[in-house]
């Protein structure tokens, strides 16, 4: 998908033909989502903007729903984003219903994955302190208070960070300049209607009766974007002066909101409203359904969820494509597949009538059960051909799945589900690179008491290995004990296992070698009289690998990865398989053969990258640091040293603060020190600090051979390289 169109940037900015080059050839780091449509007017809002982001270092935009506070705000973001040298981040907060999750979602919008134990909001504090980049908040009104005291301390603690934020209501805070957003001017507001128009209907033109018809509709819809849209979407079926007979109908029909609101509100309420007038009662019904929803939701979900006698489910597609044609239903194409999802505002008016029909609790309930349907299904499928597919699907459903976690957690008798949920999702949580967050739904679900042991059980184990994972290990043995002594007291021999596998896999990260070879070895046999096969089975070989290696054994070591990579090769596993690989190179290594071992580092270091597990990318960064210096690049070695170093705070403690895995570490650093000396060791290593974990894992994936066949023809030496990487290659030809 292309990125957002930049035209002319504001006065101030460079717009020379080189500058643009350089953007197109190093563009700027950043989330921004990609504009679908044209931008149309605003020229004075977006100027107002850009001069009070210079003055201040928090703006907002505010207005009413529809107003288009969000596109406003992203444009000027874009249009601005050559001043950031770290890039502009959108966080979207409309879905986060959790002001716990708050700090979550900032995180994630950074692209920030921290599995250590920190609060997530010291995670993004350390991480915004010394950057020059722009925030942009949306939809933060319900989270008002929580959100203003998050930017209060960001700012406080971030001397570069600047925040525009774009809600229906300013944060208050000292230094925030307000930009109330108005409405469309009428010059605007006519062009916006006919762009929009012209989208839906390529024949559409703008004739001198129709362009009087236009102005009257988008007087009398008060310029407001939402409104405009919703109308544009009519001609699909009517001409523009039915359009506008039909809203003076509809005017009269639906009185807005109660006396004491705004006219906007009541004329946005209008337009909406008049728009659900014009569907068809399947469509209104339907559109009152998807209210449920958070975010995106796909066909499948949809089917079930909302059908009905009243709408069957061989119905819904035709009734979802209405709905879209009328724009109520935005489509998206995603990693995930096709995918829809409502703006916040008309599905806001959805639930309204789905509350006025008394139907909201059995929806949710509907809603809630698909989702769990769903997480099963995931964490069967994560052992099959299809993982990537899973880990691209639980993502992409994740603020449905946190919804159906909250639905359960509002009745006593219904917590058990939102332990099962949190404990199903173990492969969301470790195998894709959301420890935190993990761990801040599984301790919250645990705080509930319920009579089923199995889902209460299930979520101690996995809280225990997320805690292991992050290097907590009194939070891990804590949740570990419980779970096993509670499991044995329950006669569950299947939670009983995986509670004795995560104790082996603690005493291998804290270094008790003898401990945790016995541990996994008793995991191993009971998973053996359990006839269980998965992931968390494989994983156990491949720990029981590490433990045997560690203590001397590498032949044995290979052979039980071997083992475990033949498996992974049948049954289409790649996760497990890419630590396999790590254990299986970590031996290559050792026996004298640095190719061999480079071969099956960067096999696993695609797979983990590519599932966002961070755990096994600094490993695999590290080793191959090791391998580096071996083949006698001890420049190269010390910049992956440092590029694991930068990853290395977002994992946990360090290497666990072991000293098994902390070895090729060590050594690397020996052998670089030797070769290059104190001072270049150093500017190498800090030249690896400066990249991000996706250059450095494209640095590490491209070959030398690949990266002299990728220069240009008088390309000079050095171009594109970093600032510490730069200085880097002077020193070494000095």
């Amino acid at each position: 998908m292309r990125r957002p169109q930049r035209p002319s940037p504001p006065a101030g900015d460079s717009g020379t033909p080189a500058a643009a080059d350089d953007t197109a050839a190093h563009p700027h780091p950043g989330n921004l989502p990609a504009e679908l449509n044209d931008f149309v007017g605003r020229e004075a809002e977006l100027a107002a903007l850009a001069r009070s982001l210079e003055e201040s270092r928090l703006v907002t935009v505010t207005g009413v729903g529809g107003v288009g506070k969000t596109r406003l705000a992203t444009r000027a973001a874009a249009l601005l984003e050559k001043r950031y040298c770290d890039g502009v981040w959108l966080v979207e907060l409309s879905a986060v219903h959790d002001a716990g999750l708050l700090e979550h979602a900032v995180a994630e919008a950074l692209g920030l994955t921290d599995h250590t134990t920190r609060t997530p909001r010291a995670a993004v504090v350390e991480h915004c302190a010394d950057r020059s980049l722009l925030l942009v908040v949306d939809g933060f009104e319900h989270l008002v208070d929580d959100c203003a005291a998050l930017v209060r301390e960001l700012l406080r603690r971030a001397p570069r960070l600047r925040v525009l934020a774009a809600g229906r209501l300013p944060l208050e805070l000292a230094g925030e300049a307000v930009h109330p957003l108005a409405t469309m001017t009428d010059e605007d507001a006519l062009r916006l209607f006919a762009e929009r128009a012209t989208r839906v209907r390529p024949d559409f033109l703008l004739t001198d009766q129709d362009r009087d018809h236009a102005r009257e509709l988008c007087r009398r819809l008060d310029g407001i974007p939402l409104a405009l849209e919703l109308a544009a979407g009519r001609l699909r079926a009517l001409s523009t002066e039915q359009v506008l007979q039909r809203l003076d109908d509809r005017f009269r029909l639906l009185t807005g909101g109660g006396r004491g609101a705004l006219e906007r509100h009541q004329t946005l309420r209008t337009a909406i409203g008049w728009s659900h007038e014009l569907c068809a009662p399947p469509q209104r019904l339907l559109w009152a359904r998807l209210s449920v929803f958070a975010g995106q939701f796909d066909l499948e979900a949809v089917e079930y969820i909302c059908s009905g006698p009243d709408l069957p489910a061989d119905s819904v597609l035709d009734v979802l494509s209405g709905l879209l044609a009328q724009s109520v239903v935005l489509r998206e194409d995603s990693p995930a597949g096709t995918r829809y999802r409502m703006l916040d505002t008309v599905r806001e008016y959805g639930a309204e009538w789905l509350a006025a029909t008394g139907d909201t609790d059995r929806l949710r309930r509907r809603h809630r059960d698909w989702f769990l349907g769903l997480a099963t299904w995931c964490e069967l499928d994560w052992f099959s051909p299809r993982q990537p597919e899973v880990a691209a699907r639980a993502e992409s459903e994740l603020p449905n799945l946190r919804r159906a976690m909250e639905c359960s957690l509002e009745s006593p008798q219904e917590a058990h589900l939102a332990q099962h949920l949190a404990g199903t999702l173990w492969f969301l949580w470790v195998g894709c690179g959301r420890l935190s967050e993990g761990r801040h739904w599984l301790e919250h679900v645990l705080e509930e008491e319920t009579p089923y042991d199995s889902s209460r059980l299930k979520a101690l184990w996995v809280l225990g290995y997320v805690a292991v994972l992050q290097g907590d290990p009194v939070g891990a043995i804590s949740a570990l004990t419980e779970c096993r002594e509670e499991a044995e007291a329950a006669d569950d021999a299947t939670a009983a296992a995986y509670a004795v596998h995560r104790t082996g896999c603690l005493a291998l990260v804290t270094d008790d070698m003898e401990r945790a070879r016995g541990l996994l070895d008793d995991a191993l046999r009971r998973y053996r009289e359990l006839g269980e096969l998965n992931s968390n089975v494989l994983m156990a070989q491949v720990e029981l690998a590490m433990a045997t290696g560690f203590l001397g054994d590498a032949d044995q070591a290979v052979a039980i990865c071997e083992e475990v990579r033949d498996i992974c090769e049948d049954h289409g596993e790649r996760w497990a398989l890419s630590y396999a690989l790590y254990v299986l190179a970590y031996a290559t290594l050792e026996r004298g053969d640095p190719g061999r071992a480079r071969r099956l580092l960067l096999e696993s270091l695609a797979i983990s990258h590519g599932f966002h597990d961070l755990l096994g990318t600094v490993l695999v960064l590290e080793l191959l640091a090791l391998v580096t210096v071996t083949e006698g690049d001890a420049a190269e070695a010390a910049l992956l040293q440092g590029a694991a170093a930068r990853i290395w705070p977002s994992v946990g403690l360090p290497l666990f603060g072991s000293a098994y895995y902390g070895a090729p570490r060590a050594r690397c650093e020996e052998l670089a020190l030797r070769e290059l000396g104190g001072t270049r060791y150093a500017a190498a290593l800090g030249a690896g600090g400066e990249l991000t974990p996706d250059a450095a894992v494209a640095r590490a994936l491209l070959t030398r051979e690949d990266a002299k066949a990728r220069r240009l023809p008088g390309e000079r030496e050095g171009a594109g390289l970093s600032a510490g990487e730069e200085r880097l290659r002077l020193d070494q030809r000095a």
